[in-house]
């Protein structure tokens, strides 16, 4: 028992032993470890550092590679795309009222006529060159007398209800406009004969050529299948005056009484789809109606509209000009001072030449807030070519040398006078701004001279005034200030022909001269245009010499339309103003992006 006990005791004793030398073992592995550590660990982790900024590198040059290829995706993408109009905008114009009737006979405000330019066809229309152009027509036969004017039309024109277009209804609106009890608006075809060859053909005979018969065809067409049973004395008062059918690129919707006692409305028309004349880029057009021009800068201010029409060059500067743009346009029109030459004192040839002496244009024109071109003749500019005369230049010194030649002295007061009598006369314009501005400039200069001048401004609206009855019709007026619509053709008879002095006639100046009215009638039966222009420049050479009347300046359209519109063409040339609607087909409000067409 001993025995074994010593053995344990031996063996403990042993282990002993090798504690120390596993002791020492530990040490060396516990250095082992440490060394592996250092090695594996912690000298590597300056590697982990590199390693990390060159993975953020590498995510950083990837980021900038997927980026530019975005960008080149983008740009690539842009190439493919384009701007282009909204085709489903509403145009929202402004104008000037009333709007009475929507029947386009009856048209005599600029509201009307713009609602009849919109919504109805014509035989022929002006183009954006100022030029006439093909409307319902495909083509015009003239015979070799210049008397028989054969015209062929589109046979696929609708009315807005989807009944064809016919010949018909060209006759069926002549008969209208000639018949006295529907007293329409437009005039001149009680001497031409019609006649319906087929559905799209119509012939007009007229008694003598008339060379500038053509124009006679810019009136819009009424459908007879719905107007041809009522009474032509009933016309004006039927449904269609309200609410017509037409065949133009828009259709009317509805018409919506803003302020009855304004008279402010607001008449809605939406594209005609199945419109002859081609796709149009707008989806619908509003005429907002006004009575004055304060009205319509009232709602540009407050955005009811996004373009105006019919305002003055006075009024532009109420226009924010960072909202909108303003187009000004030169019209076929002008402002004349026209002289009664039957009257008192102006039937003296001398003392209008005095008067004209008198007048200076320049200081007329620079009054107006816009520029103007003058207006020497009875056309207006660019409607005669070659050597063509003008008229005399202000001279004050040769004024008071005629008005002094002819006996009129000037008194103690700075006033002209002859045996007693005052040189005293009355100038008379409408109510207008503009044309009131120019009264009282020209008032100014010929008082500066010793002519006393009695001004006065009538309102042609205000119906207790009558002023065609009281101040036109009976020349009631020494001068009138007034404005001329001339028109495309340069056939200017219905002013200055003798004939048209009577009080249905428009000859406001009185005037008759047997040189000027040779030219003027034997104009109007040349075909040939050098002969024409010929006619016309011995009629403008004596119209000068004779003085009936003096050329103030040649009228501005004014158009301000929104800056994210597209409207009237800065090449458009205009006839009126209501001619603007010549190129709608390419109006437009707003834009969208669209991939091009390859």
């Amino acid at each position: 028992m001993f025995e074994k006990n010593r053995d344990k005791l031996d063996r403990l004793t042993n282990i002993n032993i090798d504690s120390r030398k596993i002791s020492k073992h530990m040490k060396k592995v516990e250095s082992a470890t440490v060394r592996h550590t250092h090695k594996f660990l912690i000298k590597r982790w300056n590697n982990v550092r590199e390693v990390q900024i060159h993975v953020i590198g590498w995510i950083i040059v990837i980021g900038l590679l997927i980026a530019a290829t975005g960008l080149q995706l983008m740009w690539y993408q842009r190439g493919y795309l384009t701007k282009t109009a909204s085709n489903d905008g509403t145009y929202a114009e402004a104008v000037l009222g009333p709007v009475d009737s929507l029947n386009p006979l009856f048209a005599s405000s600029s509201a009307e006529q713009s609602l009849s330019n919109l919504m109805f066809s014509r035989i022929l229309r002006y183009d954006n060159s100022g030029n006439l152009n093909y409307d319902l027509a495909t083509n015009i036969k003239v015979d070799e007398t210049g008397k028989i004017y054969s015209v062929s039309i589109r046979p696929d024109v609708k009315w807005h209800d989807g009944v064809l277009l016919k010949t018909e209804d060209i006759a069926f609106t002549i008969e209208l406009i000639k018949n006295p009890n529907v007293h329409s608006m437009i005039s001149g075809w009680n001497d031409i004969g019609v006649k319906v060859v087929n559905d799209t053909t119509i012939e007009f005979s007229l008694r003598s050529t008339y060379a500038s018969f053509k124009h006679a065809l810019t009136f819009p067409i009424l459908p007879k299948h719905i107007l041809g049973e009522i009474m032509p004395s009933k016309i004006l008062e039927d449904k269609f005056s309200q609410e017509p059918i037409g065949s133009g690129p828009f259709v009317y919707g509805l018409t919506q009484n803003v302020d009855i006692s304004k008279n402010q409305k607001i008449i809605s028309m939406e594209s005609n789809k199945n419109y002859y004349g081609g796709n149009k880029k707008l989806a619908r057009f509003q005429l907002h109606v006004y009575d004055t021009n304060a009205e319509i800068i009232d709602a540009l201010s407050m955005n009811k509209v996004n373009a105006a029409a019919d305002l003055l060059p006075s009024d532009i500067g109420h226009i924010d000009l960072k909202k909108y743009n303003v187009l000004y346009k030169p019209v076929q029109s002008g402002v004349y001072a026209l002289i009664n030459t039957k009257s008192k004192y102006l039937s003296d040839v001398m003392l209008r030449r005095a008067l004209s002496y008198a007048t200076s244009t320049e200081a007329i024109r620079k009054k107006i807030p816009a520029v103007t071109l003058p207006l020497d003749l009875p056309f207006t500019n660019g409607q005669l070519f070659g050597s063509v005369s003008s008229a005399p230049k202000y001279d004050v010194a040769t004024t008071n040398k005629i008005l002094n030649d002819s006996g009129w002295i000037l008194n103690s007061k700075n006033e002209r006078e002859k045996n007693g009598e005052q040189l005293k006369i009355s100038v008379i314009t409408m109510k207008n701004s503009e044309l009131e501005s120019v009264l009282e400039t020209i008032a100014g200069q010929w008082r500066s001279v010793g002519i006393v001048v009695e001004t006065k401004v009538v309102d042609p609206t205000d119906i207790t005034q009558n002023v065609t009855q009281t101040i036109l019709q009976p020349r009631s007026y020494d001068v009138l200030i007034y404005q001329l619509n001339i028109g495309a053709d340069p056939d200017v008879y219905a002013y200055w022909h003798s004939s048209q002095t009577s009080s249905n006639g428009l000859n406001f100046s009185n005037y008759s001269n047997l040189v000027s009215d040779d030219a003027l009638t034997s104009a109007r039966s040349v075909m040939n245009n050098n002969l024409r222009n010929a006619k016309y420049i011995t009629f403008a050479n004596q119209w000068l010499n004779d003085v009936p009347a003096i050329g103030l300046y040649q009228l501005n359209a004014q158009y301000v339309y929104s800056k994210n519109i597209q409207s009237i063409s800065e090449n458009t040339k205009l006839v009126s103003s209501t001619d603007r609607y010549c190129d709608v087909l390419n109006w437009s409000v707003g834009s969208k992006t669209v991939y091009k067409t390859p």
